[in-house]
């Protein structure tokens, strides 16, 4: 299966006319105003949807089948907590429902019916924008109520879930009312040929093999190590870093996820096949904190002196040295990157001069979800790796997925002295 960025801004353009359906409908049926946004967009493997559905968190929702331009089925899932509180937020005549809680064994009739009719209405709203979208008819079927602690509710009765390694995709989603916001996920399940046939119609370009993609997501993952490894040795607190997800995203969407409060952030253009933009924010606490174990003086005045500034430069240089190098490495390119700005704004600040830089040749971002955690605790710090759209899909054209297991990143630093 073959993608390209007009294919993905498809999707992504699809979600977003839903999303704004959905919630206009959500509106007229409860008279509570109502916004549902769409984050992110993801291209998952049945594998990975297992995972992530089987994580012992209970969940309900409602699947359908769709027939026409896509064919296959499509998925609308809340945590319990998150679907106690639209019965509460939406539904709030039905007030038996409104104290759900994620540990009941079993929802009654009430409250089914309670989410079963909120998920068709979003469902339905995201499939005519669909179908708008694409200037096509999708049929729906009759919704069936799903809850369970594990993927086999939501995929085992499908007529064709998707196997190991088919492909499926996954909108991350939030409701908005005046009181609540409810986080949800969207799957959709196409049948392989119907997929095949609507990318076929799509792609703009030769495109990219997903398997690149998916090699892509890896690169990160060895790159996200290599970063662990230095933070280690750097600060001398044990740290690791995950790269949870690759996600595909509207530029204009990336200032609105970065927090609305003061961050410390280190940003560096980079340049090569791929080039881009790469920078860590780190919340003021966790800055501290970093500074703290590189030069420990420094935390008795001014966290973010000059030596404060220094350490958490520096601690950048070396992270995106390690992220970059093992791009390099599996690529068999050459990338550099530029010296690093030390910013201690409010987070849009440091991020809005990138976009408005970004959106003057692209639309779309692939953004990583990332998760540090140091010394036994999550820091409140986020990677954004934004590669040129165009150098990206020429370097993954080049890419050998042989070759990301069996290079290793080559990042050089120096020990730091932690007496």
């Amino acid at each position: 299966m073959r993608l390209d960025i007009n294919a993905l801004g498809t999707f992504y353009r699809m979600a977003r006319e839903g999303a704004g359906l959905a919630a206009g409908r959500l509106t007229h049926m409860t008279g509570v105003e109502t916004r549902v946004g769409v984050t992110k967009l993801n291209f998952m493997r049945g594998r990975e949807i297992r995972r992530d559905l089987g994580d012992e968190t209970g969940r309900v929702g409602i699947n359908v089948e769709l027939t026409g331009a896509i064919e296959g089925h499509s998925i609308v899932v809340f945590d319990r907590e998150g679907a106690g509180k639209i019965v509460d937020a939406l539904l709030a005549e039905a007030d038996s429902t409104g104290e759900l809680e994620a540990d009941t064994e079993e929802f009654d009739r009430m409250s089914q019916s309670a989410v079963t009719e909120v998920g068709q209405v979003m469902n339905s709203g995201f499939v005519d924008g669909w179908a708008d979208v694409l200037e096509a008819v999708i049929d729906v079927s009759t919704p069936t109520f799903v809850e369970g602690k594990s993927a086999d509710p939501f995929m085992d009765d499908l007529t064709n879930a998707p196997g190991p390694n088919d492909f499926a995709l996954l909108f991350r989603n939030q409701i908005e009312t005046v009181d609540a916001e409810i986080e949800f996920d969207h799957y959709l399940f196409p049948e392989p040929d119907s997929m095949a046939t609507l990318l076929e119609q799509l792609r703009m370009s030769d495109g990219i093999e997903y398997d690149k993609l998916d090699g892509f997501d890896r690169m990160a993952e060895q790159g996200a190590e290599e970063m662990a490894k230095t933070a280690t040795t750097l600060t001398g607190i044990e740290t690791s870093v995950e790269i949870r997800r690759l996600n595909f995203v509207s530029l204009e969407v990336i200032p609105e996820q970065v927090p609305d409060e003061k961050l410390v952030t280190v940003a560096f253009e980079f340049d090569g096949v791929p080039s881009g933009y790469l920078f860590f924010l780190f919340d003021e606490e966790s800055a501290t904190e970093i500074v703290d174990a590189m030069v420990p003086m420094s935390i008795e005045g001014d966290p973010f002196d000059e030596m404060g500034r220094s350490a958490i430069t520096e601690l950048g240089n070396i992270m995106a040295s390690g992220f970059l190098d093992g791009w390099a490495n599996v690529l068999d390119t050459t990338i550099d990157h530029s010296t690093p700005e030390f910013i201690h704004d409010i987070g849009t600040a440091a991020v809005d001069p990138i976009i408005v830089q970004l959106g003057e040749t692209q639309e779309y971002a692939f953004v990583f979800d990332t998760l540090v955690v140091a010394d036994g605790r999550a820091f409140d710090c986020e990677v954004y790796a934004i590669p040129d759209e165009s150098d990206l899909e020429r370097a993954l054209n080049d890419l050998d997925v042989d070759r990301i297991e069996e290079t290793p990143t080559t990042a050089e630093f120096q020990d730091i002295d932690h007496s």
